[in-house]
């Protein structure tokens, strides 16, 4: 089968954020390789891990060196280039920049300073995790690494309980054990979740459970290779009696006990019989 893509568009200078492969190179997007083809600098957090990617397709290019230790240093000549008229492409290890990598200040300062910074967008594996996960998509929040410490990484969780979103996270082999138990702990353990590890690659795998039973699973005892944390969305916290007694109060001054009851019912998932209840009792102390 053979086929002719769209003919490639001239390159304008300016900064260029190109998402690369997380796994199979061959995912990296006919775009992707044209800005790479064009760049005069091509930023990488680790310039082997780069230069494997370019000499895959033939590409031999400037590469630098940008991460957190270095992005003090290196943003001002970077600024130099974009000013010199030059195409800057930065890149990740895997995926696409700026997701938990560094590069938010160069882009802002970027943009501040008036150059073009422009998205090639392509891999990633938050999207590809939450595709085959199983769980809810209409609305997902991603929340990076957790803590490496069970205090610090329960108290984020905490944090995390009642969000009606699903959560995407990343973790470490040796860390999944032990944040499984923690989720467990405290996000519940019956709460529907997967975990997904070498996406795109030969040993790709994804094993969907609740969050105890992947807590207890044999094959994430210490897996290999990166992983995301897909988990279902938590449901909203009850309302404490106080808020359930303001909000029939309130809704007392405008409606009789059984239309206040039902009001307050729907707003806040409670039971209406005991609201109603409540209600009567109310306007009778205030008779």
């Amino acid at each position: 089968m053979s086929f002719t893509p769209p003919p490639a568009k001239p390159v304008s200078p300016g900064l260029y954020l190109v998402a690369t492969p997380i796994g199979n190179l061959r995912d990296i997007t006919l775009r992707a390789l044209d800005v790479l083809a064009a760049a005069d600098v091509v930023l990488a957090e680790d310039t082997r891990v780069t230069g494997k990617l370019l000499s895959a397709y033939g590409l031999s290019k400037k590469l630098v060196r940008y991460d957190e230790h270095v992005a003090a240093q290196a943003g001002p000549r970077i600024l130099e280039d974009l000013a010199a008229g030059k195409v800057v492409a930065q890149v990740s290890d895997a995926g696409t920049p700026l997701i938990s990598d560094p590069g938010q200040a160069l882009a802002r300062e970027a943009a501040e300073a008036g150059f073009p910074v422009h998205p090639i967008p392509g891999a990633s594996s938050v999207l590809a995790a939450l595709s085959i996960a199983g769980l809810p998509t209409e609305r997902f929040l991603f929340t990076g690494f957790l803590p490496p410490k069970s205090g610090a990484r329960r108290a984020r969780l905490d944090e995390l309980a009642t969000s009606r979103a699903t959560l995407v996270l990343f973790e470490t082999g040796p860390r999944l054990r032990a944040s499984l138990e923690d989720m467990a702990e405290v996000l519940g353990a019956d709460r529907p979740a997967a975990v997904a590890r070498e996406l795109t690659k030969l040993h790709e795998e994804c094993v969907r459970a609740p969050l105890a039973a992947l807590a207890a699973d044999p094959r994430l005892e210490a897996p290999k290779g990166e992983i995301v944390v897909v988990v279902g969305p938590g449901r909203e916290a009850a309302a404490t009696e106080d808020e359930a007694e303001a909000a029939l109060r309130q809704a007392l001054k405008s409606a009789g006990p059984a239309e206040a009851a039902s009001e307050v019912a729907r707003a806040l998932g409670l039971n209406r019989r005991d609201l109603y209840r409540r209600a009567v009792a109310i306007r009778g102390e205030e008779a």
